[in-house]
């Protein structure tokens, strides 16, 4: 009897063991997805290799319609409190990114973000207004401390005009000398590519 038990024992564990291995790649993708779902960190790595693929390399439009003239401005503060408006910014090229410290794909193309600010942070004519969309500034000056990022922390004081941030995170806009919005996108993007460094250092030169 003992015998009997020990052998059906056995062969219900070999049947699990078979079940396992045949199921074997839905449970790895299963735990994968819960991974993603649950780990900003895994999300942020996804898709920072997605990044590295040139799919979704920014780019600057050529239509300098004045159609596309910025016309609703908001005003913004540092980390000091100093407050400033978007209007006064006229006659520099302005990158502006919309981000928050829980936003996996905005940690994803943050590192692109940095390079690019590296290249063009000593030419006056370019403003980098990182908006942290953090409940506290602090929390998203953290962030930034502990990644070792140089990048200008600053927080809205007023309402963005919904032309600009309509709540979607990363949110990004470029704005030529003349105010005009020569790029809007919505969604990660890498901001270190060649072609749009070119393009940022012929905004420059208009």
């Amino acid at each position: 009897m003992v015998e009997k038990n020990n052998g059906e024992k056995q062969s219900k564990q070999l049947i699990n063991l078979k079940m396992i291995k045949k199921n074997l790649s839905t449970i790895v993708f299963l735990i994968f997805i819960a991974v993603l779902l649950f780990s900003p960190d895994a999300k942020s790595f996804l898709i920072k290799q997605l990044l590295f693929t040139g799919l979704f390399n920014a780019e600057i439009s050529t239509v300098n319609s004045s159609d596309n003239t910025l016309r609703n401005h908001f005003d913004f503060k540092d980390y000091e409190g100093n407050v400033q408006n978007t209007a006064d910014l006229k006659g520099k090229v302005v990158f502006i990114n919309f981000w928050a410290s829980w936003c996996s794909p905005c940690i994803a193309e943050f590192p692109s973000i940095e390079k690019f600010h590296s290249k063009f942070k000593d030419n006056d004519n370019i403003v980098f207004l990182m908006i942290n969309m953090d409940d506290d500034i602090a929390i998203g000056k953290q962030f930034l401390d502990k990644k070792n990022f140089l990048l200008p922390i600053f927080q809205s004081v007023s309402t963005v005009p919904k032309e600009i941030y309509s709540g979607s995170l990363p949110t990004t806009i470029v704005l030529d000398k003349y105010g005009i919005m020569r790029l809007h996108h919505e969604g990660f993007a890498n901001y270190d590519g060649e072609k749009f460094n070119l393009q940022i250092k012929q905004l420059l030169e208009e």
